[in-house]
């Protein structure tokens, strides 16, 4: 994805730009991965760290063209002047399992914004890009355990496939000692 594009909420009538990231926004996403220290110590049993966003750069699953990774960042637009911050972040590896496939690593939205329209509408919109450009499948993870993620593939229309224990490579990384299985989710893709 090379231009950014705007996702309205419905429920806050909020602005919201998408696009890859930069190397300006390693702070924006330092600070939402300490936000959501709920959600990394149920994925990963430890709070998030300074590492972390470096790894997010670096994690591929295996056989996966680094070429192919694809970061996105979610920030609220701003007003004239303002500096946007970093709401969300969206970790892709394209062409992966399958040229047609594509594989999400990590969505993540501050704390704040969960249970509003953004993550629905967001998911949406980039699934709607995924199936014009060609992508059939779309592959996920949650943690076992982590309901709101469940139920927020679920809503999106994803199957959990499977589950991969601790220390697989799931997702965009191979996991840690202390994180828990996880579950594998998966979304067939229709029309273009």
């Amino acid at each position: 994805m090379s231009e950014s594009f705007t996702v309205v909420t419905a429920a806050r009538g909020r602005h919201y730009a998408v696009r890859e990231a930069g190397p300006g926004d390693e702070p924006g996403i330092q600070a939402l991965f300490e936000a959501n220290t709920e959600y990394f110590e149920a994925a990963t049993g430890l709070p998030p760290g300074p590492a972390d966003v470096q790894s997010l750069y670096y994690g591929l699953p295996p056989g996966a063209d680094p070429q192919d990774k694809r970061i996105l960042v979610v920030t609220e637009v701003a007003p004239k002047g303002a500096e946007p911050s970093v709401v969300g972040l969206v970790d892709v590896v394209l062409r992966f399992p399958a040229p047609d496939a594509c594989s999400v690593g990590l969505f993540l939205l501050r704390p704040s914004l969960w249970g509003t329209s953004l993550g629905p509408s967001l998911a949406a919109r980039l699934l709607e890009r995924a199936a014009a450009s060609g992508v059939r499948r779309v592959t996920a993870t949650v943690p076992s355990g982590w309901e709101r993620g469940r139920r927020f593939l679920s809503g999106l229309s994803f199957t959990v496939t499977g589950s991969a224990g601790p220390g697989a490579r799931t997702a965009n990384r191979r996991t840690g000692p202390r994180e828990p299985a996880v579950d594998k989710a998966e979304l067939i893709l229709t029309g273009a």
